[in-house]
């Protein structure tokens, strides 16, 4: 038989009796079986309440619902006991959560009121790390490289206070986009001996407009007490020197503040660094082109003089201060980069040193005959020294390779060419000192 679930909407049907059922004993029968019914009924009743009260309480809905209408048994109740016991260390992270435009050199974790026992730091689009070192005292972490720029990134952070009590940070951020950002190569390198003549010279990968604001955030400064002045060639190299050069055994400091500066619309830099380097001694060589020697000074003395063979009258050598920017043990000349044509194309040309950007060296010949150094001009412009093919043995341009440092002098003089530009290499001391500083700030 079909069973009927009774409720308040749905009550029990009305029993029928048969003629062999007396009403007395159906109505005694049948007592017993609806004070159960109804007993159930209200338990079933009384449970729902309790568990919709229960679930007020676990989902946060009235702060009175514990019962006692002050929140102690509620969540704010659990709100105040987890924040009681709560860890003491709070982290910090410096590339904000959500950023799109964080900085790829100030990225770090710092903390108070405990020590980190974990960072981690992850490239989102490759899953690759990034390495970094935790303080010795724990108060800090920083990455062991400069981040990428357009990079998306995320961080997780460790910490715990003296209780042992555990906290944790977390923060994914992108770094500045290289569309926005400028950054400027920049020569000499750290750590680097270099000439008396060595300008500090920065190219950066976008044109700059506020110039004052680039430069002033560019301090370069020399033990020797030298002023340094910076001077812009257009407005994307920045090159910084004294009024005469540095003076030998000196250090000089370069100190890039660049990062979050506005080098023009949409663009800010990301550079933040300390370089240092050392003027050593001092060598500045001139080359006479009437008589067709270079006489070597080191510190004020003569050490060597040297016959050379400079640029022919068809193809004569720049006059002017040049500075030595590379060195090369050997290397290929060919005319055609320089506007020769098919003149020359020399793969094996020893102890070359340039002297500026358009093609000017001073290097080892070993294809002229001996006869014409200390005699005539033979090259497209460059300055000759005798040498040997492979650049073996003992030879006056092997000679002066070796005691040559990128950023020493090498002056010309006598030649029937005109000055070289100041920008043409790294030659700016071909610029009086009061047409240097006017461009200090234009």
């Amino acid at each position: 038989m079909e069973q009927l679930v009774t409720s308040p909407d749905n009550p029990a049907p009305a029993q029928s009796r048969t003629a062999h059922q007396p009403l007395q004993t159906e109505l005694r029968d049948s007592a017993a079986p609806r004070r159960t019914r109804r007993t159930q009924r209200v338990l079933a009743l009384t449970a729902l309440l309790a568990a919709g009260a229960l679930s007020l309480t676990a989902c946060g809905g009235d702060a009175e619902a514990g019962g006692q209408g002050d929140g102690k048994n509620g969540q704010a109740g659990a709100d105040a006991a987890a924040a009681k016991d709560a860890s003491d260390a709070k982290i910090k992270v410096t590339s904000k959560d959500g950023a799109t435009d964080a900085s790829i050199n100030d990225t770090g974790v710092s903390v108070t009121g405990g020590k980190l026992t974990d960072v981690k730091l992850t490239a989102v689009d490759t899953g690759k790390d990034v390495s970094g070192a935790i303080s010795s005292d724990g108060s800090s972490w920083k990455p062991g490289a400069q981040l990428d720029r357009g990079t998306k990134y995320k961080l997780v952070a460790n910490a715990k206070d003296a209780k042992g009590r555990p906290a944790t940070e977390n923060a994914t951020f992108s770094t500045v986009s290289s569309a926005n950002s400028f950054i400027g190569s920049f020569t000499p390198d750290n750590g680097k001996t270099v000439g008396v003549g060595m300008p500090v010279s920065f190219n950066f990968d976008k044109p700059i407009a506020n110039q004052k604001d680039v430069r002033s955030h560019i301090t370069v400064t020399s033990s020797s007490g030298q002023q340094v002045v910076g001077h812009w060639f257009g407005n994307q190299r920045l090159d910084f020197r004294p009024e005469e050069y540095w003076k030998a055994g000196s250090k000089v400091t370069m100190k890039i503040d660049l990062d979050g500066v506005k080098g023009g619309p949409g663009i800010t830099g990301v550079q933040s660094k300390t370089v240092t380097f050392t003027i050593g001694r001092s060598q500045v060589s001139t080359v006479d082109m009437n008589t067709q020697t270079m006489t070597v000074k080191q510190d004020g003395k003569v050490i060597k003089t040297i016959p050379i063979s400079g640029g022919s009258p068809d193809h004569p050598t720049y006059n002017g201060q040049m500075v030595i920017s590379e060195k090369f043990e050997q290397t290929r000349m060919d005319g055609s980069t320089v506007g020769f044509g098919g003149e020359y194309d020399i793969k094996d040309v020893p102890h070359a040193m340039r002297l500026s950007s358009s093609g000017t060296f001073i290097h080892g010949n070993y294809w002229g005959s001996s006869s014409i150094f200390g005699r005539t001009g033979t090259s497209h412009g460059c300055v000759g020294l005798q040498d040997n093919k492979g650049g073996g043995g003992d030879t006056q341009a092997k000679w002066f390779y070796n005691n040559s440092l990128i950023g020493d002098v090498v002056v010309v003089k006598n030649s029937p060419d005109k000055t070289v530009k100041p920008d043409n290499g790294l030659n700016g001391w071909n610029m009086s000192w009061s047409e240097w500083t006017a461009g200090s700030s234009s």
